[in-house]
Protein backbone atom coordinates (compact mmCIF):
# COMPACT_ATOMS: atom_id res chain seq x y z
CA UNK A 1 0.00 0.00 0.00
CA UNK A 2 3.00 2.33 0.17
CA UNK A 3 2.88 2.21 -3.62
CA UNK A 4 -0.72 3.41 -3.58
CA UNK A 5 0.23 6.39 -1.42
CA UNK A 6 3.12 7.28 -3.73
CA UNK A 7 0.72 7.01 -6.66
CA UNK A 8 -1.67 9.43 -4.96
CA UNK A 9 1.11 11.91 -4.26
CA UNK A 10 2.41 11.70 -7.81
CA UNK A 11 -1.07 12.07 -9.30
CA UNK A 12 -1.85 15.05 -7.08
CA UNK A 13 1.35 16.93 -7.85
CA UNK A 14 1.13 16.17 -11.57
CA UNK A 15 -2.58 16.91 -11.80
CA UNK A 16 -2.37 20.27 -10.03
CA UNK A 17 0.94 21.18 -11.64
CA UNK A 18 -0.34 20.75 -15.20
CA UNK A 19 -3.67 22.49 -14.60
CA UNK A 20 -2.09 25.40 -12.76
CA UNK A 21 -0.06 26.20 -15.88
CA UNK A 22 -3.31 27.22 -17.52
CA UNK A 23 -5.64 28.32 -14.72
CA UNK A 24 -4.70 30.31 -11.64
CA UNK A 25 -8.27 29.76 -10.42
CA UNK A 26 -7.70 25.98 -10.35
CA UNK A 27 -4.58 26.51 -8.29
CA UNK A 28 -6.76 28.44 -5.85
CA UNK A 29 -9.17 25.50 -5.63
CA UNK A 30 -6.28 23.14 -4.91
CA UNK A 31 -4.88 25.43 -2.24
CA UNK A 32 -8.35 25.69 -0.72
CA UNK A 33 -8.67 21.91 -0.51
CA UNK A 34 -5.23 21.64 1.08
CA UNK A 35 -6.22 24.28 3.63
CA UNK A 36 -9.41 22.37 4.46
CA UNK A 37 -7.46 19.09 4.71
CA UNK A 38 -5.00 20.70 7.10
CA UNK A 39 -7.84 22.07 9.21
CA UNK A 40 -9.43 18.61 9.20
CA UNK A 41 -6.25 17.12 10.61
CA UNK A 42 -5.95 19.81 13.27
CA UNK A 43 -9.58 19.97 14.37
CA UNK A 44 -11.30 16.99 12.75
CA UNK A 45 -11.59 15.03 15.99
CA UNK A 46 -13.59 17.88 17.54
CA UNK A 47 -15.93 17.95 14.54
CA UNK A 48 -16.33 14.16 14.69
CA UNK A 49 -17.18 14.24 18.39
CA UNK A 50 -19.69 17.05 17.85
CA UNK A 51 -21.33 15.18 14.97
CA UNK A 52 -21.90 12.20 17.27
CA UNK A 53 -22.82 14.26 20.31
CA UNK A 54 -19.81 12.69 22.00
CA UNK A 55 -18.00 14.13 24.99
CA UNK A 56 -14.64 13.37 26.53
CA UNK A 57 -15.21 11.51 29.80
CA UNK A 58 -13.06 11.17 32.89
CA UNK A 59 -11.92 8.05 34.72
CA UNK A 60 -14.33 8.95 37.50
CA UNK A 61 -17.27 8.90 35.07
CA UNK A 62 -16.32 5.71 33.19
CA UNK A 63 -13.71 3.93 35.32
CA UNK A 64 -13.92 0.52 33.61
CA UNK A 65 -13.67 2.01 30.12
CA UNK A 66 -10.66 4.10 31.15
CA UNK A 67 -8.97 1.05 32.67
CA UNK A 68 -9.40 -0.90 29.47
CA UNK A 69 -8.08 1.89 27.23
CA UNK A 70 -5.15 2.51 29.59
CA UNK A 71 -4.18 -1.17 29.65
CA UNK A 72 -4.52 -1.63 25.89
CA UNK A 73 -2.60 1.58 25.16
CA UNK A 74 0.25 0.33 27.31
CA UNK A 75 0.21 -3.01 25.49
CA UNK A 76 0.33 -1.16 22.16
CA UNK A 77 3.09 1.18 23.32
CA UNK A 78 0.90 4.23 22.72
CA UNK A 79 0.31 7.37 24.77
CA UNK A 80 -3.06 7.31 26.50
CA UNK A 81 -5.62 8.91 24.15
CA UNK A 82 -8.59 10.94 25.28
CA UNK A 83 -11.65 8.76 25.90
CA UNK A 84 -15.09 9.89 24.76
CA UNK A 85 -18.61 8.48 24.85
CA UNK A 86 -21.40 9.27 22.38
CA UNK A 87 -25.01 8.85 23.56
CA UNK A 88 -26.54 6.72 20.81
CA UNK A 89 -27.96 3.20 20.59
CA UNK A 90 -25.85 2.53 17.50
CA UNK A 91 -23.12 0.08 18.61
CA UNK A 92 -19.91 1.47 17.15
CA UNK A 93 -16.64 3.25 17.85
CA UNK A 94 -14.09 5.44 16.11
CA UNK A 95 -10.68 6.99 16.60
CA UNK A 96 -9.60 10.43 15.43
CA UNK A 97 -6.65 12.73 15.80
CA UNK A 98 -3.66 14.08 13.94
CA UNK A 99 -0.97 12.15 15.83
CA UNK A 100 -0.36 9.48 18.45
CA UNK A 101 -0.06 12.21 21.08
CA UNK A 102 -3.27 14.01 20.08
CA UNK A 103 -5.93 11.39 19.58
CA UNK A 104 -9.30 10.35 20.92
CA UNK A 105 -11.11 7.01 21.07
CA UNK A 106 -14.88 7.38 21.13
CA UNK A 107 -17.36 4.60 21.85
CA UNK A 108 -21.13 4.76 21.79
CA UNK A 109 -23.36 3.86 24.69
CA UNK A 110 -24.85 1.25 22.36
CA UNK A 111 -21.45 -0.42 22.07
CA UNK A 112 -20.95 -0.46 25.83
CA UNK A 113 -24.36 -2.09 26.22
CA UNK A 114 -23.73 -4.66 23.46
CA UNK A 115 -20.20 -5.79 24.30
CA UNK A 116 -18.10 -6.47 27.33
CA UNK A 117 -14.95 -8.33 28.26
CA UNK A 118 -12.70 -9.52 25.47
CA UNK A 119 -15.00 -8.33 22.67
CA UNK A 120 -14.96 -4.74 23.94
CA UNK A 121 -11.19 -4.96 24.31
CA UNK A 122 -10.93 -6.12 20.70
CA UNK A 123 -12.88 -3.12 19.38
CA UNK A 124 -10.87 -0.69 21.48
CA UNK A 125 -7.65 -2.31 20.26
CA UNK A 126 -8.82 -1.90 16.65
CA UNK A 127 -9.29 1.83 17.21
CA UNK A 128 -5.91 2.11 18.90
CA UNK A 129 -4.38 0.38 15.87
CA UNK A 130 -5.82 3.14 13.67
CA UNK A 131 -4.02 5.68 15.86
CA UNK A 132 -0.83 3.63 15.81
CA UNK A 133 -0.95 3.43 12.00
CA UNK A 134 -1.71 7.17 11.59
CA UNK A 135 -4.73 6.32 9.48
CA UNK A 136 -6.38 9.71 9.98
CA UNK A 137 -3.39 11.40 8.34
CA UNK A 138 -3.15 8.81 5.56
CA UNK A 139 -6.84 8.95 4.61
CA UNK A 140 -6.99 12.75 4.79
CA UNK A 141 -4.03 12.98 2.42
CA UNK A 142 -5.53 10.38 0.09
CA UNK A 143 -8.87 12.22 0.00
CA UNK A 144 -7.25 15.52 -1.01
CA UNK A 145 -6.82 14.45 -4.65
CA UNK A 146 -10.42 13.28 -4.97
CA UNK A 147 -11.70 16.45 -3.29
CA UNK A 148 -9.65 18.73 -5.55
CA UNK A 149 -10.86 16.98 -8.70
CA UNK A 150 -14.46 17.09 -7.44
CA UNK A 151 -14.41 20.82 -6.85
CA UNK A 152 -12.82 21.51 -10.22
CA UNK A 153 -15.65 19.52 -11.82
CA UNK A 154 -18.19 21.29 -9.61
CA UNK A 155 -16.92 24.84 -10.11
CA UNK A 156 -15.00 24.57 -13.38
CA UNK A 157 -18.11 25.56 -15.30
CA UNK A 158 -17.90 28.97 -13.66
CA UNK A 159 -14.66 29.63 -15.53
CA UNK A 160 -16.07 28.55 -18.89
CA UNK A 161 -18.16 31.44 -20.15
CA UNK A 162 -18.66 29.83 -23.54
CA UNK A 163 -16.53 32.46 -25.26
CA UNK A 164 -13.66 30.20 -26.18
CA UNK A 165 -13.74 31.44 -29.77
CA UNK A 166 -11.38 29.68 -32.13
CA UNK A 167 -10.52 26.79 -29.90
CA UNK A 168 -9.64 29.19 -27.13
CA UNK A 169 -9.97 29.27 -23.41
CA UNK A 170 -13.46 27.77 -23.23
CA UNK A 171 -12.34 24.55 -24.91
CA UNK A 172 -9.27 24.34 -22.68
CA UNK A 173 -11.41 24.67 -19.57
CA UNK A 174 -13.66 21.88 -20.84
CA UNK A 175 -10.64 19.61 -21.26
CA UNK A 176 -9.57 20.43 -17.70
CA UNK A 177 -13.04 19.61 -16.39
CA UNK A 178 -13.19 16.29 -18.25
CA UNK A 179 -9.71 15.35 -17.03
CA UNK A 180 -10.75 16.27 -13.49
CA UNK A 181 -13.84 14.09 -13.78
CA UNK A 182 -11.72 11.09 -14.77
CA UNK A 183 -9.27 11.74 -11.91
CA UNK A 184 -12.16 12.18 -9.47
CA UNK A 185 -13.74 8.84 -10.39
CA UNK A 186 -10.43 6.96 -10.28
CA UNK A 187 -9.31 8.54 -7.02
CA UNK A 188 -12.72 7.85 -5.44
CA UNK A 189 -12.40 4.12 -6.01
CA UNK A 190 -8.71 4.02 -5.08
CA UNK A 191 -9.45 5.90 -1.85
CA UNK A 192 -12.18 3.40 -0.98
CA UNK A 193 -9.77 0.54 -1.71
CA UNK A 194 -7.19 2.14 0.58
CA UNK A 195 -9.82 2.61 3.29
CA UNK A 196 -10.78 -1.06 3.19
CA UNK A 197 -7.13 -2.06 3.34
CA UNK A 198 -6.60 0.17 6.40
CA UNK A 199 -9.50 -1.63 8.12
CA UNK A 200 -7.88 -5.01 7.50
CA UNK A 201 -4.60 -3.61 8.81
CA UNK A 202 -6.30 -2.27 11.95
CA UNK A 203 -7.92 -5.68 12.53
CA UNK A 204 -4.51 -7.29 12.36
CA UNK A 205 -3.11 -4.57 14.61
CA UNK A 206 -5.86 -5.22 17.14
CA UNK A 207 -4.91 -8.90 17.26
CA UNK A 208 -1.26 -7.99 17.79
CA UNK A 209 -2.39 -6.01 20.85
CA UNK A 210 -4.86 -8.50 22.34
CA UNK A 211 -3.67 -11.79 20.86
CA UNK A 212 -7.32 -12.81 20.41
CA UNK A 213 -8.68 -12.92 16.82
CA UNK A 214 -11.83 -14.77 17.89
CA UNK A 215 -12.90 -11.94 20.19
CA UNK A 216 -12.69 -9.42 17.35
CA UNK A 217 -14.62 -11.75 15.05
CA UNK A 218 -17.33 -12.17 17.70
CA UNK A 219 -17.52 -8.40 18.17
CA UNK A 220 -17.95 -7.91 14.43
CA UNK A 221 -20.79 -10.43 14.34
CA UNK A 222 -22.57 -8.83 17.29
CA UNK A 223 -22.23 -5.27 16.02
CA UNK A 224 -23.26 -6.17 12.48
CA UNK A 225 -26.34 -8.10 13.64
CA UNK A 226 -27.43 -5.33 16.00
CA UNK A 227 -26.92 -2.63 13.36
CA UNK A 228 -29.05 -4.50 10.84
CA UNK A 229 -31.93 -4.54 13.31
CA UNK A 230 -31.89 -0.77 13.79
CA UNK A 231 -34.35 1.52 11.96
CA UNK A 232 -32.98 3.01 8.73
CA UNK A 233 -33.62 6.56 9.94
CA UNK A 234 -31.31 5.96 12.92
CA UNK A 235 -28.57 4.75 10.60
CA UNK A 236 -29.01 7.67 8.20
CA UNK A 237 -28.58 10.06 11.10
CA UNK A 238 -24.96 8.93 11.47
CA UNK A 239 -24.20 8.14 7.82
CA UNK A 240 -21.71 11.01 7.57
CA UNK A 241 -19.49 9.29 10.13
CA UNK A 242 -19.45 5.92 8.38
CA UNK A 243 -15.87 6.12 7.12
CA UNK A 244 -14.57 6.56 10.67
CA UNK A 245 -16.62 3.82 12.30
CA UNK A 246 -15.36 0.43 13.46
CA UNK A 247 -17.98 -1.28 11.30
CA UNK A 248 -19.90 -0.17 8.22
CA UNK A 249 -23.41 1.05 9.07
CA UNK A 250 -24.51 1.02 5.43
CA UNK A 251 -26.53 -2.20 5.42
CA UNK A 252 -27.65 -1.98 1.79
CA UNK A 253 -26.16 -4.26 -0.85
CA UNK A 254 -26.26 -1.73 -3.65
CA UNK A 255 -23.57 -1.64 -6.24
CA UNK A 256 -21.49 -2.38 -4.04
CA UNK A 257 -18.47 -3.37 -2.28
CA UNK A 258 -16.33 -1.25 -4.59
CA UNK A 259 -17.96 1.85 -3.11
CA UNK A 260 -17.64 0.75 0.51
CA UNK A 261 -15.26 2.24 3.04
CA UNK A 262 -15.17 -1.06 4.97
CA UNK A 263 -14.67 -4.66 3.86
CA UNK A 264 -17.62 -6.99 4.19
CA UNK A 265 -17.94 -8.36 7.72
CA UNK A 266 -17.73 -11.93 6.46
CA UNK A 267 -14.43 -11.14 4.73
CA UNK A 268 -13.00 -9.57 7.86
CA UNK A 269 -14.06 -12.58 9.92
CA UNK A 270 -12.54 -14.97 7.36
CA UNK A 271 -9.20 -13.17 7.60
CA UNK A 272 -9.36 -13.27 11.38
CA UNK A 273 -9.92 -17.03 11.24
CA UNK A 274 -6.87 -17.35 9.00
CA UNK A 275 -4.90 -15.27 11.49
CA UNK A 276 -6.10 -17.46 14.35
CA UNK A 277 -4.82 -20.54 12.52
CA UNK A 278 -1.48 -18.81 11.95
CA UNK A 279 -1.18 -18.02 15.65
CA UNK A 280 -2.18 -21.50 16.78
CA UNK A 281 0.35 -23.15 14.47
CA UNK A 282 3.20 -20.82 15.41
Amino acid sequence: MAGVMLLFIGLYIGFIGVLSLYFSSISAIALGVLAVSTAQLLYGYKVALKAMGGEVVTAAEYPELHRRVTRLSQQAGLPMPAVAVAPTDLPNAFAAGRSKNRAVVCVTTGLLESLDGDELDAVLAHELAHIQNRDMVIMTAASALSATAFYIVRWGWVFDDGSGGDGGEGATVMVAIIASLVVWVLSFFITRLLSRYREYTADRGAVSITGDPSALAAALRTISATTREMPEEDLREHAGMNALFFDDIDTTDRLTRWCKTHPAVENRIARLRDLERELSSA
